[in-house]
C-alpha cells in the first residue's frame, strides 16, 4: 500500500534541520522497525479479510450460508434434489399373476425342446427367480422336472413391463419310445423368495401335443435370451 507524506513548510524546515537530524541520527532505526511492523500487520489483515471475503464468496454461490445449511430455497432444480436419493429397492420376485406364460416348439424333427415364454404383463418390473417348476401330470402328484444347472445365468433375470425370459425345455430323447406319453397341457409354477410360489399356470402345449419322457425331461433356467451352448442339453 503506497503511503502519502505531508511535507513541512519550507522554513518549519529550515528552523528545526539540526534538530531533524539529530532525532534522525539518533532514532531512524526504530521508526523504520515501527513502519515495518505496521506495514506487516496491514497485509496481515488484509490478507486475512481477502481469505474471508473468497470463503463467504463461495459458500453464497453453492447455496449455503456459514453454518453450511442450505439456502436456496425452491429455486434448487428438481433433478438435482432427486440424484440425492438412493434407490436401495429391488424388483420383487414375479408371481404367478405378473406372467403370462406360453410354450413352444423348438426347431428339428422329431421334437425333443420345448421353449417356455414369460412375459411380463404386470405393468412393473419383477424378477423372475431361478428356472420354472414343470409338472406334465397332475400338480399334486407329479415329480418337477430338474433343473440344468450350466444353464443359470450370471444374474438375476429382472423383466420390465412387457419384457418376456425364456428357457429350454427337453422333453424326450426324439424317437419313438414306449416310454412317451402324449401331452396336451402342463402346469408351471415360479419361485418366490423363500421357495415355491403360491399357484400355478397351465399352460397348453404346442398345437398336437408333445411326447414326454418323464425320465430324461429337464429344463434350463429363465434368461433373457437363449444361449448355444448354456442352453443345449
Amino acid at each position: 500500500m503506497r503511503t502519502s507524506i505531508r511535507r513541512p513548510a519550507v522554513l518549519a524546515a529550515t528552523a528545526v534541520a539540526a534538530l531533524s537530524l539529530t532525532l534522525t541520527a539518533c532514532g531512524g532505526d526504530d521508526g523504520a522497525k515501527d513502519k515495518g511492523s505496521a506495514a506487516s500487520s496491514s497485509k496481515a489483515s488484509g490478507a486475512g479479510a481477502e481469505k474471508k471475503d473468497t470463503a463467504a464468496d463461495s459458500k453464497a454461490a453453492a447455496g449455503t450460508d456459514a453454518a453450511g445449511s442450505d439456502t436456496s430455497g425452491s429455486n434448487a432444480p428438481a433433478a438435482q434434489a432427486g440424484s440425492r436419493k438412493k434407490n436401495g429397492g429391488k424388483a420383487p420376485a414375479c408371481t404367478v399373476s405378473d406372467v403370462k406364460i406360453s410354450a413352444a416348439k423348438q426347431d428339428g424333427v422329431p421334437t425333443t425342446h420345448i421353449t417356455l415364454t414369460a412375459t411380463n404383463v404386470s405393468g412393473h418390473a419383477c424378477t423372475l427367480l431361478q428356472y420354472p417348476l414343470i409338472a406334465f401330470g397332475d400338480i399334486q402328484t407329479a415329480k418337477d422336472v430338474p433343473s440344468v444347472a450350466k444353464s443359470k445365468p450370471g444374474t438375476p433375470v429382472v423383466l420390465n413391463a412387457g419384457a418376456p425370459a425364456y428357457a429350454a425345455v427337453r422333453i424326450n430323447n426324439g424317437g419313438v419310445d414306449e416310454k412317451n406319453r402324449a401331452v396336451t397341457s402342463f402346469n408351471v409354477n415360479l419361485f418366490a423368495a423363500d421357495g415355491p410360489a403360491e399357484g400355478s399356470k397351465v399352460v397348453t402345449a404346442p398345437k398336437g401335443g408333445i411326447a414326454i419322457d418323464d425320465a430324461v425331461a429337464k429344463t434350463g433356467y429363465w434368461t433373457p435370451e437363449l444361449r448355444n451352448g448354456a442352453d443345449d442339453f
